[in-house]
């Protein structure tokens, strides 16, 4: 049975969906809203069963979320996503992505040649386009590899928002980190 919680944040409500597995709660699913776009709606449209509910462990991660959609430095544990829920490409790809540290950014080559895949920025590209984990996975941290910021399940707005707000010095360029 899956269960959901709705927080407001600084960008519109952000959707956490979660279950129990093994006796323990994950994350199955972070929806972020954007301009005619209701994470509420689309907790409806994809899980229309789902009951409202959380737990601590929920509870901190919506708490972190807001916090770093508020501006602040939060490191997210990762171990509250389902991860299991993705392919071993795809685990790839979001374990990569999680490791580049605020303030920075990569591009999906970079990424594709780390996990050992050079040649696949474009599934990087579709595998971060598609990241059930928004905001604990910091996909916004990914560019195009001409340093245009690409697009984001919050929308290109809140890409840049977030980019900006993690940036130690404005109005400088984006910090390409080396290699993770």
């Amino acid at each position: 049975m899956k269960k959901t919680i709705i927080h407001s944040t600084p960008f519109g409500p952000v959707a956490l969906v979660w279950s129990l597995f093994n006796a323990h709660p994950f994350i199955v699913r972070v929806i972020l809203s954007r301009p005619s776009f209701s994470a509420y709606a689309e907790v409806l449209r994809l899980f229309p069963m789902a009951e409202l509910s959380s737990c601590a462990e929920i509870d901190t991660a919506g708490i972190d979320i807001r916090a770093f959609l508020n501006g602040h430095d939060v490191e997210f544990d990762l171990g509250i996503a389902h991860l299991d829920s993705c392919s071993l490409f795809q685990q790839e790809v979001l374990r990569a992505e999680y490791g580049i540290p605020r303030g920075c950014v990569s591009t999906y080559g970079v990424i594709a040649a780390q996990i050992g895949r050079p040649g696949a920025a474009r599934a990087v590209g579709n595998t971060l386009a598609a990241n059930p984990f928004p905001i604990i996975v910091p996909c916004h941290r990914v560019i195009r590899s001409d340093m245009s910021i690409g697009g984001y399940q919050g929308g290109p707005d809140m890409k840049l928002k977030l980019l900006e707000a993690e940036r130690p010095l404005k109005n400088t360029q984006f910090n390409q980190c080396p290699a993770i």
